[in-house]
């Protein structure tokens, strides 16, 4: 038996891109008892639903984001995703709903005000390794990729896509380990990094193929003009000229493995779930018969039986 059978999967869910998704694509008529919307809240059941009824999960944490404007890199670098618009009220309402709905069900739920997401999943597989279990990162985000070594893999869920550390130089031309690098020196718009001037993603692949990392290209920076690259010379120029914020955008880049995981259970082994917390969300939330019947049968709980006019 190999290595990667004995260890159990911990799923790590990157649940902010799922909420995000639900938002954009669910339609506005799903209301709450108040009225409010809550389209996100029932496209995000759906697909949570749907994930632990085909992977039945016994180690699994879904990470939330709480820290969009109050993250640690903030504060090293002011401008760090100032290019994106506060959540609107009736979306901010729906992640905390979202996340009750997660913590009914017996799941761990992680937040941070200072790290992100992204740094939650981290440090929860930085963790989980040292319980023997391999990482299973529900989430598209390229970003996530940097954490990959060994037996994890990445699960793009909405395109049923995974790969291994292994399979990320086939999607985006650099090593798992090359990624925080990568993204330093050819930025990441999402974020609003903008990278090293004149260094596109192309060239910055080309560049860490040759040395490997960031570090080693600043030790033999006099090399770059003799490389057969394209505007070699002038990206030497660029680097010398931009090596403090290259070193500080690599910062920005790269996932935490030490946030704070105080209320996570051992393992992240998924615990029993709140009945009547989950009786009042269904109900609070206006959650249609199907959808109350799996999330019961979801939560171990008995469910009662479909009626003939039934619908989610």
């Amino acid at each position: 038996m190999s290595q990667a059978q004995v260890r159990q999967p911990l799923y790590l869910i990157d649940a902010s891109l799922y909420v995000f998704r639900a938002w954009h694509s669910m339609p506005d008529e799903f209301k709450d008892n108040q009225g409010w919307p809550v389209n996100a809240v029932h496209g995000f059941a759906r697909f949570l639903l749907d994930l632990l009824e085909r992977e039945r999960p016994r180690h699994i944490a879904v990470a939330f984001d709480e820290a969009l404007d109050s993250c640690f890199r903030h504060a090293l670098y002011p401008a760090y995703k100032a290019n994106r618009d506060p959540a609107p009220d009736e979306l901010r309402r729906q992640f905390a709903h979202c996340k009750a709905l997660c913590a009914a069900l017996g799941l761990d739920v992680l937040a941070d005000r200072e790290y992100e997401a992204d740094d939650l999943i981290g440090s929860a597989l930085h963790a989980g390794r040292g319980q023997a279990l391999r990482g299973v990162i529900v989430s598209a985000d390229k970003d996530l990729s940097q954490l990959l070594v060994d037996h994890d893999e990445q699960w793009d869920y909405a395109r049923n896509q995974r790969w291994s550390a292994a399979g990320v130089k086939a999607r985006h031309g650099v090593h798992a380990h090359q990624m925080a690098d990568y993204l330093a020196l050819c930025g990441d718009a999402v974020d609003n990094i903008p990278g090293v001037s004149g260094i596109g993603a192309k060239s910055a692949a080309v560049l860490l193929a040759h040395f490997g990392s960031l570090d080693v290209m600043l030790e033999r920076i006099d090399e770059i003009p003799f490389l057969r690259l394209r505007g070699a010379a002038g990206m030497a120029t660029r680097l010398r000229e931009q090596r403090e914020q290259a070193l500080l955008f690599r910062q920005l880049t790269t996932i935490a493995v030490d946030a704070p995981l105080n209320t996570a259970r051992p393992g992240f082994t998924r615990g029993n779930a709140d009945a009547d917390m989950l009786g009042g969300l269904c109900e609070a939330l206006r959650f249609g018969p199907l959808t109350r019947r799996r999330l019961l049968s979801a939560a171990g709980l008995e469910p009662s039986p479909p009626s003939a006019n039934e619908f989610a």
